[in-house]
């Protein structure tokens, strides 16, 4: 992929669950952009051949939820990069479901998918950061890390964990120069929003929900990922950015 302008040229960046979607997304827009860009996702998803002709890129195939899984992320960024500068945690799950029919084996699962991995990942990656004098940590949260919705409650649950973490990191790390924010997608058009389209009053109700009359792109959440990865956001942390049309706010 040709280089845009160059804005992460010499940066080296981690992007997890980027196989399909939001991640994938991220990881191609930093690629474009020169960054040296390590990706994970699970092994079965094949992402070492879906990123096999971009040269800057390596692929780790894990689970996230793992106990090796930050070290061998981290420590293939460190071997093949000699750093790390962006950290993107984008892995997680959704869970649609009634809230009294939820189980404790699947509300465990999604926050340990959406939560505890960001913590983790981000834990494990603060002495690189702070090597490099500094850098940005990039989580994903959801329109649901401010709000609620049917079936959703496990699901909201992580998200508003996700943007709480995000603040507290934001405060603590600040003393190292690193960046923390959360982004708060809508509804985006992903692999895994797919089957909640499906159904077509779901999606006519999200399409009317955004004032501004359409379901997202990946894309519309990569080129925030890209800001804030960038020096120009030199000065944004602790925040959490709707992505979402307008919807959030369209009582």
């Amino acid at each position: 992929m040709n280089h845009r302008s160059g804005k992460l040229s010499g940066k080296v960046a981690i992007v997890t669950g980027a196989a399909s979607g939001i991640g994938e997304s991220i990881a191609a827009l930093y690629l474009s952009e020169g960054a040296n860009v390590v990706v994970s996702d699970l092994p079965e998803r094949g992402l070492t051949k879906q990123f096999s002709d971009h040269p800057q890129a390596r692929a780790v195939e894990i689970d996230i939820t793992a106990d090796a899984a930050p070290q061998r992320i981290i420590e293939t960024a460190m071997r093949e990069f000699g750093g790390l500068d962006v950290l993107v945690n984008n892995a997680g799950i959704a869970l649609g479901k009634q809230f009294e029919d939820t189980t404790d084996e699947e509300f465990d699962r999604i926050m340990n998918i959406n939560v505890r991995s960001v913590f983790r990942m981000t834990r494990a990656a603060v002495p690189h950061l702070r090597v490099r004098g500094g850098g940005s940590v990039i989580n994903l949260a959801s329109i649901m890390s401010s709000t609620g919705g049917p079936l959703l409650s496990a699901y909201a649950a992580s998200k508003h964990a996700v943007l709480g973490l995000s603040r507290g990191m934001a405060v603590d790390l600040g003393k190292y120069g690193i960046r923390v924010n959360a982004l708060q997608p809508g509804s985006i058009w992903t692999g895994m929003s797919r089957p909640f389209f499906d159904d077509p009053n779901f999606r006519k109700y999200w399409e009317a929900k955004a004032p501004l009359g359409r379901i997202g792109d990946p894309i519309d959440v990569a080129v925030v990922a890209l800001f804030l990865a960038t020096d120009e956001a030199k000065f944004v942390s602790g925040a959490g950015i709707a992505i979402d049309g307008a919807a959030g706010v369209n009582f």
